[in-house]
């Protein structure tokens, strides 16, 4: 397949244009360099709303998988129209250069914060959405604009929506995995994780290798045209747990300290995955210990 990888320089985007290369022909479009560079892979420089640039790209391609998005939390409140043009009108506009372009599939990489903070949990693909901030919300814009683009113009979309992804090559910034980053360098730095609240708060942490299994799956797979799937572990894990983990695997005696709750915090996040195993037969494999010894 001619497969195009957007937001191919990220953490996400750069696992997939390794993984497909050995039996795709990959095209990856970023607006910086790849520091992860694949032989046979293409690197395209370039903003995935720039109309001209986009058409050329998605013109001849079986499946276009987009992971580019302002990623950022914190920027998307201070700056919520920056936010808006790249993840919304960005997709919108690699959307119309899909569908014009007759693109077989379009695999949209949505995002747990399409939920806000749950009603209940594990969080099924049904649960309302109702995101906390213009990050979440410019997501869930993105996913409903790809689905209105299949009614509208017969584009096959495939939404993956991760919980929290985490690998050796994730931003220490990112708001989902961050505590993984901040967890580690601390340990590796003799000093011991600092907790907000008391550590009971759950999250679902997924290896993007499982990521990158999920988006496989869907690839090229009629069943999973016209589905969203929530893309996690299905385990919850508590922050006590994570910092325990980390500190066993720093080898060093180290006392967690805990501080004040931070406000807007989801207290608890896990996924229900039983969709994609079910239509998918999606399985994650890599534990979290494992996961984590990669840092190390």
């Amino acid at each position: 397949m001619k497969i195009l990888v957007t937001g191919a320089s990220g953490q996400l985007g750069s696992y997939l244009v390794e993984a497909l290369s050995a039996d795709h022909e990959i095209t990856g479009l970023d607006l910086k360099p790849t520091a992860h560079p694949v032989k046979g892979a293409k690197h395209i420089l370039g903003d995935i709303g720039d109309y001209r640039l986009s058409m050329n790209l998605c013109r001849g391609r079986d499946a276009v998988i987009h992971t580019a998005a302002q990623v950022s939390v914190d920027r998307s409140v201070s700056d919520p129209v920056f936010d808006a043009k790249e993840n919304i009108l960005g997709t919108v506009n690699l959307l119309e250069t899909a569908a014009k372009s007759m693109v077989g599939q379009f695999i949209y990489i949505s995002s747990a914060a399409i939920f806000g903070n749950p009603e209940r949990v594990p969080i099924g693909e049904m649960h309302p959405t109702r995101p906390l901030s213009p990050y979440g919300v410019s997501k869930l814009a993105g996913e409903n604009y790809a689905f209105a683009f299949q009614e509208s113009y017969g584009l096959g979309v495939t939404s993956i929506r991760p919980f929290n992804i985490y690998s050796k090559r994730q931003d220490p910034n990112s708001p989902y995995s961050g505590v993984i980053s901040r967890f580690v360098e601390r340990a590796k730095a003799g000093e011991a994780p600092t907790i907000y609240g008391d550590g009971s708060q759950t999250r679902d942490f997924i290896h993007v290798s499982d990521v990158v299994g999920m988006v496989k799956l869907c690839l090229g797979n009629p069943d999973a045209k016209g589905q969203a799937f929530n893309c996690g572990t299905g385990k919850a894990t508590t922050v006590n747990e994570l910092a325990a983990e980390v500190i066993r695997l720093s080898g060093k005696e180290l006392e967690v300290s805990y501080s004040e709750p931070r406000k807007g915090d989801i207290l608890h996040s896990s996924a229900d995955i039983s969709k994609a195993k079910k239509i998918l037969g999606f399985k994650p494999g890599m534990k979290l210990g494992k996961g984590l010894a990669d840092f190390f």
